[in-house]
């Protein structure tokens, strides 16, 4: 302001400014000095983005651990039937972050076509793992045997088309910032056919139909970021219904009702039952009362198989399964009387 009024007040000389340039110049300061200002407070954004940048790079050059085939071969050219078999038989396995801990010691565990293995053992015993083999999120140690789909070596598949065959639902899905209809459709994104009577069965199948149908826009319905909007039991039957869609050969539960109340427990394991029927069927168990109508029980210890059999055969042995079951039930005998005080 000095500086506009010294060469204001000073015709006849080079300082000489008429009233409008003074205030052009006064304008273009402040308006330089607020795009600084701007400038300073996107810098920790820009940072971030810069750091952001770097992992998402640093993520699309990073190579798989998995042995990948060049020319795999599609699964589906392979097989034509309506049932699967998987097998592994003396698999060893250590994550590559922890080498010196082994997780599966030469695992040996067979699930028969169109029949249900539940899987238990305590925290760390190798359970989740089998899961993440069996869709090649990892690959056994070299020394190992194999795992087999069908008789055949799942190696030589093509990944995409062997994950193709199954579907994963786990403890806690991840549903996203959409309507319920596209997050189930988002189960079989290799298909753009499907219709809006494909997502009506599965959707009954997993006992979400009737829910969805009472909500004012039906399938519709957004369901918010982590599907929020959502309670737990609906967003894992919402998840069930997404698994489905695919029509997978294999169906793998990973300890699917663990996080919810006895209410919501029994709605999900209804539909949990109904998903399984006539479908080859892998459950990681939580809560034992989860899998007492599985085909067989495998009991996990230290990665590796200690018993197996019926719920029934299990109960006789008194091992390993029955001081697990009889915790169980006291725990649910304790949750339900917590449920009668609150």
């Amino acid at each position: 302001m000095i500086i506009g009024a010294y060469a204001y007040t000073s015709p006849g000389t080079v300082y000489y400014a008429d009233i409008s340039n003074i205030f052009k110049a006064i304008g273009a300061m402040l308006y330089a000095g607020w795009l600084f200002k701007e400038l300073i407070r996107s810098l920790p954004d820009t940072q971030s983005a810069q750091i952001a940048a770097s992992r998402i790079l640093a993520l699309l050059e990073e190579k798989p651990s998995i042995n990948i085939p060049n020319q795999g071969v599609d699964i589906a050219t392979k097989f034509q039937e309506d049932y699967a078999k998987l097998a592994l038989d003396d698999i060893h396995f250590s994550y590559l972050s922890r080498p010196g801990v082994v997780v599966l010691p030469g695992l040996s565990l067979t699930v028969k076509p169109g029949k249900t293995l539940g899987i238990v053992g305590p925290s760390g015993s190798g359970k989740s793992t089998i899961l993440s083999l069996a869709e090649r999120f990892y690959d056994p140690d070299p020394d190992s045997g194999s795992i087999e789909f069908n008789n055949i070596n799942i190696n030589i598949f093509e990944i995409s088309s062997l994950r193709r065959q199954m579907s994963l639902v786990p403890q806690d899905p991840v549903l996203f910032d959409m309507s319920i209809s596209d997050n189930i459709r988002y189960g079989a994104l290799f298909r753009n056919d499907i219709t809006e009577e494909e997502v009506i069965e599965v959707a009954k199948v997993a006992n979400i139909h009737e829910f969805i149908m009472s909500l004012p826009h039906g399938y519709q319905t957004m369901v918010g970021s982590r599907g929020t909007q959502l309670s737990g039991g609906e967003k894992q039957r919402v998840a069930i219904a997404r698994a489905l869609i695919r029509n997978p050969k294999i169906l793998l539960l990973d300890e699917a009702t663990s996080a919810l109340d006895s209410e919501n427990e029994k709605v999900v394991q209804e539909a949990l039952d109904k998903a399984r029927r006539g479908r080859t069927t892998i459950i990681i168990a939580y809560r034992l009362s989860t899998i007492y109508e599985a085909d067989s029980i495998a009991v996990l210890h230290e990665g590796s198989v200690v018993e197996q059999g019926t719920h029934e055969e299990l109960m006789r042995l008194q091992g390993h399964y029955y001081l697990m079951n009889s915790v169980s039930q006291q725990q649910k005998e304790e949750e339900e009387e917590d449920d009668i005080f609150v």
